[in-house]
């Protein structure tokens, strides 16, 4: 489903009258929480979560702190309950086998950067991981999950949209309150211009805020003037179309669909169709091409974004505790 546009104004009428099953779903998760018994991986768990339903980046964050762990010698897993995917787990996510249907979109993403396992059992999941050799394991989302214990937890804030109305779901998009969130984790990453000043009120905080972007992962100069038409079923289309146009796009078509759409092979071809009589290419998302049918993938082009860290020193500092953690436990210290 796509976001209710009351989610991201003042609070009226529709988020008040949903007022009392936000506070029936905050109970719900604060039970949970508390009764939680959190299971201890043998190795150290990184948790890269947010607090509003839909996208604020959390997966390229996800393959970037994976990525800088690698880089400082730590032998990274990622661990994903696989939303959508019927797949179960624990599973090691193939992409020459699995589909997004089997394990989700996100996993198979992730799987193209490190070793990635599928559990909606968290705590089996990270059991698998550890046993196939896993020195650190990052979460792609979790943060509200209280079964598996974090070593270090990263809250992802999407700089334009922050927290929305601040109402709890369905009110609102959070899926717990700021406050209780934020003694849960051991920094923020404010992705993107910060639009609302959320970023300065938190920064006043005791957390490190880490500010990043999403850019081109590779040359961004062949988008320049380029014609197309463009599709994304993500957290925020609006945002990949930005990127696009920032880049100089010449774009004849933004079609938007729910976060995590399944395309149908006859949707995909009236695409083609729609980019061909415009003379134009047909472009979208990293995360929506693999959710593309496979027949069709050759008629579509991709932007591979990453994510550009404002100080990579500041990141280091964050993760230096992990990097420590994974050092002794691979010791036996």
């Amino acid at each position: 489903m796509k976001a209710p546009g009351f989610w991201y104004r003042p609070a009226g009428a529709a988020a008040m009258l949903l007022d009392p099953a936000a506070a029936l779903y905050e109970l719900g998760g604060a039970v949970r929480q508390r009764l939680a018994k959190p299971h201890h991986a043998s190795v150290p768990v990184v948790c890269v979560g947010n607090l509003v339903a839909g996208g604020a980046g959390k997966t390229p964050v996800a393959i970037s702190i994976g990525r800088r762990l690698s880089d400082l010698g730590v032998s990274v897993h990622f661990l994903t309950r696989g939303y959508r995917g019927r797949e179960a787990g624990p599973v090691a996510v193939d992409p020459d086998r699995h589909t997004a249907r089997d394990v989700g979109d996100e996993p198979l993403l992730l799987a193209t950067h490190a070793p990635t396992w599928v559990a909606r059992d968290r705590e089996a999941g990270a059991r698998a991981a550890a046993a196939a050799g896993a020195g650190a394991i990052v979460m792609d989302d979790g943060l509200q999950n209280p079964t598996l214990a974090k070593d270090l937890a990263l809250l992802v804030v999407d700089g334009e949209t922050a927290f929305g109305n601040g109402r709890i779901l369905p009110a609102g998009p959070l899926r717990e309150p700021i406050r209780r969130a934020l003694t849960r984790v051991q920094a923020i990453v404010m992705m993107g211009e910060d639009a609302t000043g959320i970023g300065g009120m938190l920064a006043a905080g005791p957390l490190p805020v880490l500010s990043a972007s999403l850019v081109p992962d590779g040359d961004a100069s062949r988008w320049r003037g380029a014609r197309m038409a463009a599709f994304a079923g993500i957290g925020r289309p609006e945002k990949f179309f930005a990127l696009l146009d920032q880049l100089g796009c010449s774009l004849i078509a933004r079609i938007a669909y729910a976060d995590h759409h399944a395309y149908q092979a006859q949707e995909v071809a009236r695409m083609i169709d729609l980019a061909e009589a415009g003379q134009a290419g047909l472009v979208t998302t990293a995360k929506d091409y693999v959710r593309v049918p496979a027949a069709l993938r050759s008629r579509i082009q991709v932007l591979p974004v990453r994510v550009a860290w404002e100080s990579e020193a500041m990141l280091d500092r964050v993760l230096e505790p992990v990097v420590r953690m994974a050092e002794e436990a691979r010791d036996g210290v």
